[in-house]
C-alpha cells in the first residue's frame, strides 16, 4: 500500500521531507567508551577521577541503586562538558538554535542543574551520618513529620516532590534528628521512583541504627 500527500501546490510532501532530514547525531564520547561493563550493563571498574587505570571487582556493583556506593562517578567539573554538548544536541533536535541569545548558556545551566538535581550519587550514608549515631536507652517511637522531598522521576526526567514522615523504635541507639532529613536527601537527589526511594530511606535508617522497627511515609506530587 502507497499513500502520497501532497501540500495542494503540487508539493510531494514526503519527497520534500526526505530530502531535509536532519543530519544523524554526532556521538558523544563518554566515560562509559573507557571502562568495560558486564551483560547487565553494570561498569566492572570504578567511575573515579582519583582511581588510575582499571580495577577489577565491581563485577557484582549495582551502579545507581545501591545504598552505599562503591565507587563515585568523575567530579563534577569532568561531567559538565559533555552533558552541556548533550544538551546542545537536545536543543538542536528540537528545532531550535543554540547559538541564539536565549539559549546561548542554556545548556550549561541545564547540566548544571541536573548535577544538583542528582547529586546524592556522590554521597554516602557515612557521608550523611557523620558519626551522629548515639547510644541512648530510649524505647519510645522517634518520630519526624514531613521532611521536604524533591525527586526526579526515572521515568520521564520529571521532579516529583512531597513530604516524608520516619518513625523508629530505638534499641540503645538513636540518630540525630538532622540525619533523617539528610538521608531523605541523599536518595532523593537521584533518578527515583516513589516505592523504591521509600525502601530505601528505610533500610538506610536501619543499617544506622538496627532499630527494633521503622516506618517510612511518602506523600508525593
Amino acid at each position: 500500500m502507497t499513500t502520497t500527500v501532497s501540500n495542494g501546490n503540487g508539493t510531494d510532501v514526503v519527497s520534500l521531507l526526505k530530502k531535509t532530514k536532519p543530519p544523524a547525531l554526532k556521538k558523544l564520547a563518554s566515560w562509559k567508551d573507557e571502562n568495560e561493563f558486564d551483560g547487565t550493563g553494570n561498569p566492572k571498574t570504578p567511575r573515579t577521577s582519583t582511581t588510575p587505570g582499571k580495577t577489577p571487582g565491581h563485577e557484582n556493583c549495582t551502579f545507581h541503586h545501591d545504598l552505599e556506593l562503591d565507587h563515585k562517578p568523575p567530579t563534577r567539573e569532568a561531567l559538565l562538558p559533555d552533558m552541556t554538548d548533550s544538551y546542545k544536541m537536545l536543543l538542536s533536535a528540537l528545532g531550535e538554535n543554540p547559538e541564539r541569545q536565549g539559549l546561548l548558556k542554556t545548556p550549561e545551566r541545564a547540566a548544571k542543574a541536573m548535577l544538583f538535581f542528582t547529586k546524592g550519587y556522590d554521597q554516602t550514608l557515612t557521608d550523611v551520618l557523620n558519626d551522629a549515631v548515639f547510644d541512648e536507652d530510649h524505647d519510645e517511637m522517634v518520630v519526624v513529620k514531613d521532611i521536604e522531598m524533591f525527586s526526579m522521576c526515572e521515568h520521564h526526567l520529571v521532579p516529583f516532590y512531597g513530604k516524608v514522615s520516619i518513625g523508629y523504635l530505638p534499641k540503645n541507639k538513636i540518630l540525630g534528628l538532622s540525619k533523617l532529613a539528610r538521608i531523605v536527601e541523599m536518595f532523593s537527589r537521584r533518578l527515583q521512583v516513589q516505592e523504591r526511594l521509600t525502601k530505601q530511606i528505610a533500610v538506610a535508617v536501619t543499617q544506622a541504627i538496627q532499630p527494633a522497627g521503622v516506618a517510612v511515609v511518602i506523600e508525593g506530587v
